[in-house]
């Protein structure tokens, strides 16, 4: 995993010259505002002139990224760093400076938007939670070296403005170089561009291995949008138990399933009756649920990480989950009739050990993924007959996600021993046609597979039409609102006035018997701040992905609308200055903390998570324009709402928003950790069709 990490942390350097400019800007408009006698509504622009840059390059950059590729964006946002650095730092007037302000912003929106993108499509499934956190961390570390930075320039006689920041082309020059010279380009987008070898060899480079046939297949698939995908459940051992005569002449209802590495197969045999994992068969829990405004696609998300009571726990469990029952797991393995009249398994010793020799489905955890795993726990098959059910060839052909049991610990039954037939698994499957599947080439009557090449696919471009797909239009629902959401609680307009509010709620009390000013001690103050979110984002990134994002969520979002109302008292009620003072920036150090956790990296996270990898440059850009819409007009109307309103009215309106938030969390916002980018969004199609349909019968 070292080549991935060191990836992501050469890329998320584009975040700390972000973070490096909001603290800066945040800083330095004290002096510009006395420099240039500015009023409240020049200053309010010139603060949100990065931001209307970055809404603007918004607009394009997700469909230009795919097209020119990811690294080439992070390498014309590291000169756009750059020159907006230089011109700042040149600035003889406001008029000027904003112009610089727009430069900064491009390179703002190319970097927040992209490098989530980037790192997603490059880390390995277990550890792209913890990953993609390295933005916020970069974020906070530029915020904290550079009101470090403002405060030791604010001891000064007369502090210069332009210097402040200017010295953010010096970073954004570390940031080219490791963009020119480091990054690989996405072994996504070179797949859905066809340069399959390009691709494999940055595979190697990322995962530390030769072999990464597994994971090139997966990429393969993962251009496909949409299509009819069912979900069924497969009893599955290795190939060479059974032969092949003795396959057909025993059991005809068995299946052999290929992987992607040369000569290696699966002898399967599906589940059938009433099955734990499908949604036709669940479909009282998903639709009709005693919840009736939970999104049924949380439960179906939760139902892949929800673990069942260990061996030993007795049967009333099982005996328990009926169709009322959000609990009950929908992909999960259950006792089913095929194992009730047989007698106990064997030790899960050896049967992993056993297993593991012929095949790779039970890889544990912990272990390093397999050339055949794609991660997570997944495993990419295909099945190959004549005849389909409907008996055409092109029926015949279908690609499989396996979903092995027991992978994250000792689960009831996940492995079955079948007497005369030696040792199998129980696996969910997401069964569905070949991303590369051709119907053109039916009629050809071709001797295998009718598949088409990668780069025959290049030329199609973005297709604007998969954006009303059900599972793409479901994602991106889930993806604005989040986004909106975390503008709306407040925190980047916390942030860019941050030595202001602290100072109107009478920070100087704290550090003025040792002679700091008011405005010196509001940098510290804001330092400090900053200081403690690193650790804090630190355990957000142990806990990405065991925890994972969606409980991460729930469990900040209260504790900032606790602050936030603590907030408010502490404005409304006469303490006193002194313990006004500290009530303020105690909240405000929480509220901080806490969102960093959370509510900071995780929406981010979500989005370049959810979404198919040929319209992903698209559904980012729409994301990342609601993001920084809604950034302007919080950064831009916050002076505004301060002066009016006060700040126990601007905090009494974050809290309500954040009280929102964690409705809609609660309800819409589905758990993806741990799995393959291109499982995620085959969940997200086939429940999407699955609640469409059901609610239409």
């Amino acid at each position: 995993m070292k080549g991935a990490v060191l990836v992501a942390i050469a890329a998320s350097v584009g975040n700390f010259l972000q973070g490096w400019d909001n603290a800066t800007i945040a800083g330095a408009i004290v002096y510009i505002k006395k420099d240039l006698a500015l009023e409240t509504t020049m200053e309010g622009l010139v603060v949100a002139m990065s931001l209307i840059g970055a809404t603007a390059i918004t607009t394009c950059s997700g469909p230009i990224s795919d097209w020119l590729g990811r690294r080439p964006m992070l390498i014309i946002s590291s000169l756009l760093y750059f020159l907006g650095g230089l011109v700042m730092l040149w600035s003889p007037n406001v008029y000027v400076l904003c112009i610089a302000r727009l430069l900064d912003g491009f390179g703002i929106g190319l970097a927040v938007t992209l490098v989530p993108v980037y790192i997603s499509e490059t880390a390995p499934s277990e550890i792209r939670g913890s990953l993609n956190t390295l933005p916020q961390f970069s974020g906070s570390g530029g915020m904290f070296f550079s009101y470090c930075m403002v405060f030791g320039m604010s001891l000064g006689s007369s502090p210069s403005w332009r210097l402040m920041l200017g010295l953010l082309s010096i970073p954004s020059l570390l940031y080219f170089a490791l963009t020119v010279f480091f990054l690989p380009e996405s072994p996504r987008w070179l797949v859905s561009k066809g340069k399959m070898l390009q691709a494999k060899k940055v595979l190697q480079r990322l995962r530390g291995r030769e072999d990464v046939s597994g994971e090139m297949a997966l990429l393969v698939e993962g251009l496909g949008i949409g299509g009819d995908t069912s979900i069924e459940e497969y009893i599955i051992g290795p190939a060479d138990e059974v032969g092949e005569g003795r396959e057909q002449a025993t059991d005809k209802d068995k299946i052999r399933l290929y992987g992607s590495q040369a000569g290696l197969s699966w002898l399967a045999k599906p589940v059938t009756g009433q099955s734990s994992i499908g949604l036709a068969s669940r479909h009282g829990s998903i639709i009709n649920q005693s919840m009736p405004l939970m999104d049924p696609l949380v439960t179906l998300f939760g139902s892949v990480h929800e673990k069942l009571p260990e061996a030993g726990t007795g049967s009333n469990a099982a005996a328990g989950d009926s169709d009322d029952n959000l609990q009950s797991p929908l992909i999960s393995r259950q006792t089913t009739s095929l194992e009730k009249d047989m007698p106990p398994p064997p030790s899960h010793g050896s049967i992993l050990g056993s297993m593991r020799r012929h095949s790779s489905l039970m890889q544990g955890s912990a272990e390093q993924v397999g050339s055949t795993g794609i991660g997570g726990g997944w495993q990419l098959a295909w099945k190959w007959s004549d005849k389909g059910e409907d008996g055409k060839k092109q029926a015949g052909f279908q690609r499989i996600y396996l979903h092995e049991e027991g992978v994250a610990g000792s689960r009831r039954g996940s492995i079955v021993s079948i007497p005369g037939e030696g040792e199998f698994v129980q696996a969910a499957a997401l069964v569905s046609q070949p991303a590369l599947y051709s119907k053109e080439l039916i009629d050809g009557q071709p001797v295998g597979p009718a598949m088409v090449h990668p780069s025959e696919t290049a030329s199609k471009g973005p297709i604007w039409k998969a954006l009303l797909e059900p599972g793409v239009k479901h994602a991106l629902f889930v993806g604005v609102g989040i986004q909106i959401l975390q503008q709306f609680s407040g925190i980047n307009g916390v942030l860019y006035y941050t030595p202001q509010i602290l100072e109107e709620a009478g920070v100087e009390v704290l550090l003025s018997d040792i002679g700091i000013g008011s405005e010196s001690a509001s940098f510290l103050i804001s330092a400090f701040t900053t200081f403690l979110m690193l650790p804090c984002i630190g355990l957000a990134m142990k806990l990405m992905d065991v925890s994972g994002r969606r409980q991460l969520l729930l469990a900040t979002i209260p504790v900032l609308i606790v602050s936030l109302i603590i907030l408010v008292i502490g404005s409304l009620v006469d303490f006193g200055n002194v313990i006004h003072a500290a009530i303020s920036t105690v909240c405000v150090v929480v509220y901080f903390c806490c969102f960093v956790m959370g509510y900071g990296p995780i929406p981010n996270i979500l989005c370049s998570e959810i979404f198919p990898t040929r319209v992903r440059g698209i559904c980012i850009a729409i994301c990342a324009l609601v993001f920084w819409i809604g950034d302007i007009i919080i950064t831009y109307s916050l002076p505004v709402m301060l002066s009016s309103l006060g700040l126990a009215g601007v905090f009494g309106i974050y809290a309500i928003v954040c009280f929102i938030s964690w409705i809609f969390v609660f309800l819409k916002v589905p758990e993806t950790k741990g799995m393959p980018l291109e499982v995620i969004s085959e969940f997200f199609s086939v429940g999407a069709r699955q609640a469409a349909s059901a609610k239409n019968e």
